[in-house]
């Protein structure tokens, strides 16, 4: 019983995630905070040190992650879309990194699960603004 259970809440719970506002640009996030020009600097310095942030546009965490960031760094950031209908979907590298769900962050080949801080990035990459 029980496990007929979970699948049908998560089946429940499908239509208002579906219904996010977020979802009217289908198949990618759309980020409406500004940066800092702390929060570019930042997203620079993890593209070229090669962290990768694992995502579906689909995903609350996801935005809430990218909303931390503001529009304009998140165009800097090295994003791996992984949902299937997803736009520039890499769905096979997900699979072949064995990513278990969004946002994972990529940081020195450590695969890090959620959302983090810009502080919090920082500390782990050795950002020093």
């Amino acid at each position: 019983m029980k496990r007929l259970l979970f699948p049908l809440l998560v089946l429940l719970t499908l239509p208002s995630v579906v219904n996010s506002s977020h979802l009217n640009n289908q198949g990618k996030l759309v980020i409406t905070s500004e940066s800092t020009r702390e929060s570019i600097k930042l997203a620079k310095y993890l593209k070229d040190n090669g962290v990768v942030k694992y995502s579906a546009y689909w995903c609350p965490n996801c935005l809430n992650q990218s909303e931390l960031f503001g529009k304009q760094a998140y165009r800097e950031l090295n994003v791996v879309e992984c949902a299937r209908d997803g736009i520039n979907s890499q769905t096979q590298l997900c699979i072949d990194k064995k990513i278990k769900g969004f946002p994972t962050w990529e940081i020195n080949g450590k695969l890090i699960l959620g959302v983090l801080s810009l502080k919090e990035l920082s500390k782990l990459t050795g950002f020093k603004n």
